[in-house]
């Protein structure tokens, strides 16, 4: 179930959506050569049966929560991945920061020696890899292995789920570099919208608007805001005929009251920003099929996942950050 926040800072909200837009070269060049650093990183500890973007998923997806957690440390460094003290030293041993390879084994523990010093150590970012990668080649290399081998770890179905999407997305683009995001409006379309954030709604119940309505008329385009996976497709009777897109920074994008959907769209398609989705319409607000119960518009949500729970957040500023950059 989803659960919303009538109010995030704005800090909170920017880091959501990281990075929107790097302000200075000096920063564009330090991204770039984390990111090679990362890549890096990723290509020595995969093997045939590891691939590089199933470290890389799990790596983002630990990034991911640790920028929106208050009880995990901010990422620090070029791989984010933390694993939990009793995992790694073993649950029974007496060290909880014990780094010999040898009594670790012998208490369970899962922790490694990634890069021959002889030492286990869990902040070093090559036994943290190695170890990882250990933990994945035990289940075997296919699409189902993988997510055997996650659930084992995170012991979640969504958290399974989201990794499983940044995988595809990586494996799918061959890249990391996944962060451009547009308007969901294309350039030379008229359009009107406002923050429309936590007013009330009296169809369907006492409820608060999640979103940011984007007023245009019939058969205007909508346009993915990001790279992703298409995770719904269908009716609802609140969003009438709608696209739900799980992106790589645990970020679901909601489009909702189209007229309909382009037909080369469908569940489970990767996308990237400016893939067609579908058409502003004012679908919603009762059984499948029905209309005009309020002017065409595409209502725009996303909500975050935290590895806990996933909730909604106000998209609206970064809307305006989009349509700055489209401009």
């Amino acid at each position: 179930m989803r659960i919303h926040f009538k109010t995030v800072s704005f800090c909170i909200l920017m880091s959501l959506f990281l990075p929107l837009q790097l302000t200075s070269a000096s920063e564009k060049l330090q991204e770039v050569t984390i990111e090679a650093e990362r890549m890096e990183y990723y290509l020595r500890y995969s093997n045939e049966l590891v691939p590089w973007y199933h470290l890389a998923a799990i790596d983002q997806y630990e990034r991911n929560i640790r920028q929106v957690r208050t009880d995990l440390p901010k990422p620090d460094g070029a791989i984010s991945i933390i694993i939990p003290s009793h995992d790694w030293s073993g649950l029974l041993n007496p060290i909880t920061t014990d780094n010999d390879p040898h009594s670790i084994a012998f208490f369970g523990g899962i922790g490694l020696d990634g890069n021959g010093d002889g030492n286990a150590d869990r902040n070093d970012f090559g036994d943290i890899l190695m170890t990882m990668s250990s933990h994945l080649s035990f289940y075997g290399p296919a699409e189902e292995d993988f997510k055997a081998a996650l659930w084992h770890y995170y012991k979640r179905e969504q958290t399974v789920n989201q990794i499983a999407t940044i995988a595809k997305l990586y494996k799918h683009f061959e890249t990391i570099e996944l962060d451009e995001h547009v308007f969901p409006v294309p350039k030379g379309y008229h359009y009107t919208y406002r923050g429309t954030w936590g007013s009330s709604r009296g169809w369907g119940g006492r409820r608060i608007h999640e979103g940011t309505d984007i007023f245009a008329g019939y058969g205007v385009p909508v346009v993915s805001t990001s790279y992703g996976v298409i995770e719904v497709m269908g009716w609802n009777e609140y969003g009438g005929w709608r696209v739900g897109i799980r992106d790589n920074h645990n970020t679901y994008h909601y489009f909702a009251h189209l007229a309909y959907f382009d037909k080369g769209i469908k569940e489970g398609d990767v996308v990237k920003p400016g893939t067609l989705l579908g058409f502003v319409g004012s679908s919603g607000y009762g059984k499948e099929g029905t209309s005009g119960k309020f002017p065409p518009h595409l209502h725009y949500g996303v909500y975050k996942y935290n590895g806990k729970t996933e909730w909604a957040f106000d998209p609206y500023p970064a809307l305006l950050n989009w349509e700055r950059q489209k401009r």
